[in-house]
């Protein structure tokens, strides 16, 4: 498989006035092309620093983070901006939908500035939310609101699906299907995917699962076959 991203001796220090925060000690990872990988750990191992990185929302200390052949870490702002516009798609625990917008508004603002998008249509349609097309985010419920989010993040047929806790704010049922859409997601558009849990349970769904602590990879673990979404309980 191609490797999507290279990371080597990556390292992220925040100055806390007098006090330095070590948020990552010196990482080495790589992401292919069409893969399921779950990053694992207790909140401050690292793993939003690691994927705000590899998104480019924020810079390395230290190391290299390549995106195929792009170096981000000696990337311009300017750079970064065009990157994550044509590269990546984010998914947050926090929906940030535009309330004044519908369903399909929200989809479609990211769709105007896309190179090569998807019909909004077609990307509510990927999430199973055909039927709610024209639905405010106060019409839709958790889950509901969460998989309008990853249709904006996949409507512009990202490379990379970045999710940071998609499922942190639902309970387990709602979770499962908002799972299902970002394993469909990863499957039908073969987006190299990354997903940040605490939730030990979900890292069935993974090709890969990597397990982190206090800014460093304890371990990666393999899995022989993926589970289903539905084949999960937590």
């Amino acid at each position: 498989m191609q490797a999507v991203f290279h990371a080597h001796g990556v390292t992220k220090v925040y100055d806390m006035g007098e006090v330095q925060v070590h948020a990552l000690r010196g990482v080495d990872i790589e992401l292919f092309a069409g893969e399921m990988m779950v990053l694992l750990g207790p909140s401050g191992s690292g793993k939003s620093t690691l994927l705000n990185i590899l998104g480019g929302l924020d810079r390395a200390s230290g190391g290299h983070v390549f995106y195929r052949d792009f170096d981000l870490t000696t990337a311009s702002d300017s750079q970064l901006t065009q990157y994550r516009r044509l590269h990546v798609g984010f998914v947050f625990q926090f929906y940030n939908l535009i309330p004044s917008l519908t369903a399909l508004e929200n989809v479609a603002a990211v769709t105007e500035i896309a190179r090569d998008p998807m019909k909004p249509e077609e990307a509510l349609d990927l999430v199973g939310l055909a039927d709610r097309r024209h639905h405010f985010p106060s019409q839709l419920s958790g889950g509901q609101q969460q998989r309008v989010a990853i249709a904006r993040a996949i409507a512009k047929r990202p490379t990379v699906l970045l999710c940071d806790e998609p499922t942190g704010a639902l309970d387990s049922e709602t979770g499962v299907l908002v799972l299902e859409a970002i394993d469909r997601v990863n499957r039908e558009l073969g987006s190299a995917t990354a997903v940040i849990t605490h939730n030990a349970d979900i890292a069935g769904m993974a090709d890969r699962v990597v397990h982190m602590s206090n800014g460093n990879i304890s371990h990666i673990d393999h899995n022989q076959k993926r589970k289903q979404p539905r084949e999960l309980h937590w």
